[in-house]
């Protein structure tokens, strides 16, 4: 499970460097926003040179590339591919169809370099068009390489025209709230990762800690940092605290005393399989994360 994506412009070697020591669980090198067009053969030259000065990486990188309806996007791939990136970024997907065509370039592209078949991830940026809305429930079963979902207001904003997508308090307005939920639903319905888009206000941390504690709630599992400053703040919020460990053991615990019991009683509420399902969930959770940062 990764909780924290942490975005960084692929035609800046210093800022790639760095991003692999801030602590987010996924670096994602950018060849598309963050890299202007006249830079864009500059930046995957770079980006594939690092992977492979990459040796023995503490992060998970994926490789945002262009889009798949742009003139880069296929030298993107086949350019990255042999680098071994842990995963491609696929923005403005506008659902199955661009997903599978992806597909296709990663199966022969793996092949033709000895890479371990499926061993390239995908996660698209799911709604990024108008058209992309109305695909989010067709992810489920398309590949095994999909491992996740995520969300995108500022391209869909400037797609339909919007003027705004954020309200006054910071919230998103309402067409963006049920684009986020649908997205939601979408990964879950995949059995992939629900993945928060990001927070452009990258000095307010306190705004994040609030929209990241709501995510997780919501049913989010990370979320997408644009500034190093955020990382920690998405990695607590989406780490289960020792309060919620506790209540998932004592959940656990009680059903294994109770094997034939359907439904219990708990600090005085009542608790049934979901709560089980949770409690593993939580249990499971913390222990790789643990995995990954040994004391």
């Amino acid at each position: 499970m990764i909780r924290s994506f942490l975005f960084s412009p692929g035609d800046n070697e210093k800022k790639m460097g760095k991003a692999s020591g801030i602590g987010a669980d996924s670096v994602i090198l950018d060849l598309e926003d963050s890299v202007a067009e006249s830079r864009k053969s500059i930046a995957r030259e770079m980006v594939s040179e690092f992977l492979l000065s990459e040796t023995k990486p503490t992060v998970e990188y994926y490789v945002r590339v262009n889009p798949m309806d742009s003139t880069f996007c296929k030298e993107d791939v086949a350019k990255i591919v042999p680098s071994k990136p842990a995963g491609i970024m696929l923005p403005k997907a506008n659902g199955a169809q661009d997903v599978g065509v992806l597909v296709n370039y990663l199966d022969i592209l793996e092949a033709e370099h000895d890479i371990k078949p499926n061993s390239t991830k995908i996660l698209p940026v799911a709604t990024e068009t108008a058209a992309a809305v109305f695909t989010l429930g067709e992810y489920a079963g398309i590949t095994s390489r999909l491992s996740g979902l995520t969300w995108g207001a500022e391209d869909l904003g400037a797609a339909v025209g919007a003027s705004v997508n954020l309200q006054p308090d910071k919230d998103w307005t309402t067409p963006y709230q049920m684009v986020r939920s649908l997205c939601l639903f979408g990964a879950h319905a995949a059995e992939v990762q629900a993945i928060d888009t990001v927070m452009a206000d990258f000095r307010d941390l306190e705004q994040l800690k609030k929209v990241s504690d709501n995510a997780r709630q919501d049913g989010f599992t990370g979320k997408m940092a644009i500034h190093p400053a955020q990382v920690p703040v998405i990695n607590v919020a989406f780490s289960p605290s020792l309060e919620e460990l506790e209540h998932a053991r004592a959940v656990l615990a009680l059903f294994e005393e109770n094997p034939n019991a359907g439904t219990l009683q708990l600090d005085g509420k009542m608790i049934d399989k979901p709560h089980i399902v949770q409690a593993s969930r939580i249990i499971a959770l913390a222990e790789q994360i643990a995995a990954k940062n040994p004391e």
